[in-house]
């Protein structure tokens, strides 16, 4: 698994890692029951810190992407959550807001939604994740 990390970016590795797993999870790039890496060595992947990583897949864990036991290891969870969360509303309302003040019309906002839904299913898509 290649996830790729802008380390000047202002955005936090942790959900650089967290955003990427979820394109890809969306993107049938990884499907329910596949294994991922362990902490430590996506850490050692991607060279980050192993507190890092955990830090993400708290996060993957907390909101149902992925679950984790000691003997089977972390995979992406197979009952994905079925209404969003409060937080992803919140997020979603602040993009429209972003794009409504940059002049967009809802019209253009529901066009750029449908067209990055429909990138979730093209692997190349998103560009972040691929395999080895």
């Amino acid at each position: 698994m290649l996830l790729l990390l802008d380390f000047s970016s202002e955005e936090p590795i942790y959900l650089q890692i967290r955003d990427q797993l979820v394109l890809g999870i969306a993107g049938g790039r990884l499907a329910t029951g596949e294994k991922l890496p362990t902490i430590r060595a996506l850490a050692n992947e991607t060279g980050v810190n192993v507190m890092t990583v955990n830090k993400a897949y708290q996060m993957l864990k907390h909101e149902g992407y992925i679950s984790a036991d000691r003997h089977g290891g972390t995979v992406v969870a197979g009952n994905m959550p079925e209404v969003p969360s409060a937080k992803i509303l919140e997020d979603l309302k602040l993009r429209a807001a972003l794009l409504k003040l940059s002049g967009y019309s809802r019209e253009k906002w529901l066009e750029l939604c449908g067209q990055a839904y429909n990138e979730l299913n093209d692997a190349e898509g998103s560009g972040h994740i691929a395999d080895n």
